[in-house]
């Protein structure tokens, strides 16, 4: 590629905060839930690149067809790839694409096809704007989709400076899939690389879950970490994943406590065992406990049946029955308000 950045890339990245930032240096946008992306266009050729720096092109066909039908031949987007069904945004489905088979990801881009939304404008006609700060770009970005086709998979991310919009889009869409609110320094040029322009504020997503097995810990006989179940529609307990981040002077008398329930394999569905996912040095055992126990553990993202990572541990929930603790704190039901580009 002739232009003057090009992959590897390493995009610009965001210190997690609690709350939205006070003061007036600040511009806010959507933190979408999908893929972070990077867009390169140099004459004939586009390539996308993932915030690992792994090509993604291949994977949205899509993508690469509406990119190429633009007039503007030079020039490098950074954004975030997603896919809404059913009027909200899917991470499974997403998830779906990044798949060995083209034949396949043929078939899921015709069905559900994804979408860009584009927050940031790096390269325009082949100069670098990595150096001008945020606003400059926003409005060169701004300029850059005001001829875009109607019908293209391409968009602006909308921006404020507007507290109270920034607040709407936090509380107000979470339900269709958003994860949060961005919040870049005014000022300041892009960071690749770095945090130190732009904080993120996500959502708390926490569920009570029912408290199915542990696992010792390795090399000890306290606990290590415990196995988490919910409810379905058909009153079967599903193994969603685990919590490790016990406090190590609770272990002992966790211990205890757990050992005094065991008894027989109470998962119904997604049965735990193998190698666990959180340290292949370990095996697969684990020891099962009588469901009666419920905790509230904090989470990052419920994908494909499981937490994605490992939640972290809030509280015991003494008040709250295990058999109300069902799927659908972490499926929402419905979904049927329309995706939109939040107003904008």
């Amino acid at each position: 590629m002739t232009l003057p950045i090009h992959p590897p890339f390493p995009p610009m990245e965001a210190a997690r905060v609690d709350r939205i930032p006070e003061g007036d240096v600040w511009q806010f946008e959507p933190k979408w839930d999908g893929f972070r992306a990077i867009v390169f266009r140099d004459g004939d050729n586009v390539a996308i690149q993932s915030k690992a720096g792994q090509p993604l092109a291949r994977y949205f066909p899509e993508l690469v067809d509406s990119v190429h039908n633009l007039k503007m031949k030079n020039f490098v987007l950074d954004g975030e790839i997603v896919v809404a069904v059913n009027g909200r945004l899917s991470f499974d489905h997403l998830l779906q694409r990044i798949h060995p088979a083209e034949s396949r990801i043929r078939k899921l881009a015709s069905e559900t096809a994804a979408q860009y939304f584009a927050f940031d404008l790096l390269v325009l006609k082949g100069k670098n704007l990595i150096d001008q700060p945020i606003e400059k770009r926003r409005a060169q970005l701004e300029k850059f989709f005001a001829s875009m086709p109607g019908e293209s998979l391409l968009h602006l991310s909308p921006a404020t400076s507007d507290r109270k919009i920034a607040r709407d889009w936090f509380s107000k869409y979470s339900g269709l899939g958003l994860d949060g609110v961005m919040a870049k320094r005014l000022g300041e040029p892009y960071h690749t690389g770095d945090r130190e322009g732009m904080v993120k504020v996500k959502h708390l997503k926490t569920a009570d879950c029912v408290v199915g097995g542990f696992r010792y810990g390795e090399g000890t006989k306290t606990v290590g970490s415990m196995l988490l179940g919910l409810y379905d529609d058909e009153d079967r307990l599903v193994f969603i994943g685990h919590t490790s981040s016990i406090k190590k002077g609770d272990r002992k008398a966790l211990t205890t406590k757990l050992e005094a329930l065991g008894g027989k394999n109470p998962f119904e569905v997604r049965v735990p065992g193998g190698p666990s996912r959180w340290a292949s040095e370990r095996t697969g055992e684990w020891e099962p406990v009588k469901p009666k126990l419920v905790c509230e553990v904090e989470y990052d993202y419920f994908s494909q049946g499981r937490f994605r990572h490992g939640s972290k541990f809030l509280r015991w929930r003494p008040d709250k029955a295990p058999r109300q603790c069902t799927m659908d704190q972490v499926i929402p039901k419905g979904g049927t308000k329309k995706f939109a580009l939040l107003g904008s």
